[in-house]
């Protein structure tokens, strides 16, 4: 039997709302927009598209570990737009996300947004998941990825170290997840771990996270292509050969040099992040967390642009994922906006800002 202490669930849906959790609040913001204040975050939808999101509280985890939000979007049947957002209840954070499968046929992204406090340090987790040749990796790691982070036991005391480790152990366990079936799909990777006010940035694959610091786009990850010099090289002497078939290729199947899963390539495709860490001071506005359906057609500085002019990330997710399709990208399209509130954020008072 699991207790309520143990478990306890929000699941928001359009039209159905169903809780175990008294919210603190529940009130109209304006015509087609609901606001749910409820396990200390505000979170909305826009009923004109298509959106659902699960949030699961599990304070089971380890006694210093506090409750861990997550928001897991459903999967869009229709070919719809998918979006959503929330804001944290100090004011210092909002984040929003929209996903769209666009011109193919089937929706091979994923992505996760987690929030907790551990050690008295609060810490959120973005990630964007693009799967090829199937979605199970993505979905494997919007199950699995943050939760394996979490229970690292060098989270915070070496966060970077945590990552890789994590990062590749997930990889390991999904392989061998997978190791009686006969799919040999892959996916990528790009998070981004805040922890206070020290973000991480990991990258595996082609997805790319960027960050708007006083108006310039500043990229946070580099795309793992074959052709890039030094994955050219470590594939090469791996043993592997990079073609050209269309576009370079690992062995002239694989189209990016880093990846989950891809077991039949797996001595040459490897799931090793690349991370990168920065401070965040006031200079910095917002992230830009997307799948390559994006980033195909949408200049990083293009990004930052039309983002910092929205005031909501959901919004800003949407117009993203909308200019991409516009643009011509025939891909699923998936991304997750940051924005950071260095003005509004009141220790003293947190709900001056909200």
């Amino acid at each position: 039997m699991v207790c309520n202490s143990c478990l306890r669930s929000v699941i928001v849906q359009t039209g159905h709302i169903g809780t175990l959790l008294t919210p603190k609040r529940v009130h109209l913001r304006s015509v087609g927009r609901t606001s749910h204040v409820g396990a200390g975050l505000t979170f909305w939808w826009n009923r004109e598209f298509q959106t659902s999101a699960k949030m699961m509280v599990d304070t089971g985890a380890t006694a210093s570990q506090g409750p861990v939000v997550n928001m897991f979007p459903e999967k869009d049947d229709d070919g719809g737009y998918v979006s959503g957002g929330w804001k944290s209840e100090d004011g210092r954070l909002s984040w929003g996300y929209s996903s769209f499968r666009g011109k193919r046929a089937t929706m091979e992204d994923f992505y996760d947004i987690k929030t907790s406090k551990i050690n008295g340090q609060t810490v959120c987790m973005f990630g964007i998941f693009d799967g090829h040749g199937g979605s199970r990796a993505a979905e494997y790691l919007k199950q699995h990825l943050f939760e394996n982070l979490m229970k690292h036991p060098q989270f915070m005391t070496d966060t970077k170290l945590a990552i890789s480790e994590t990062y590749q152990q997930t990889d390991v366990d999904f392989l061998d997840s997978e190791r009686d079936t006969f799919r040999d799909d892959g996916s990528t990777a790009s998070t981004a771990v805040l922890v206070g006010n020290h973000l991480y940035v990991a990258n595996v694959g082609d997805s790319r996270t960027v960050i708007s610091k006083a108006g310039k786009a500043i990229p946070l990850s580099e795309d793992h292509k074959p052709n890039r010099s030094d994955e050219r090289k470590r594939i090469e002497n791996a043993g592997g050969v990079v073609m050209w078939a269309g576009t370079w290729r690992v062995g002239g199947v694989l189209a990016m040099s880093r990846a989950f899963g891809n077991r039949m390539l797996k001595q040459f495709v490897v799931a090793e992040p690349e991370i990168q860490d920065k401070e965040i001071d006031e200079e910095f506005e917002l992230l830009v967390l997307a799948s390559d359906g994006l980033w195909d057609v949408v200049p990083n500085e293009d990004a930052v642009s039309l983002a910092r002019v929205e005031e909501e990330p959901e919004t800003a997710a949407r117009k993203l994922t909308e200019t991409a399709f516009t643009r011509g990208s025939a891909d699923n399209i998936t991304c997750v906006v940051v924005r950071f509130h260095h003005d509004k954020a009141d220790p003293a008072n947190p709900q001056a800002s909200a």
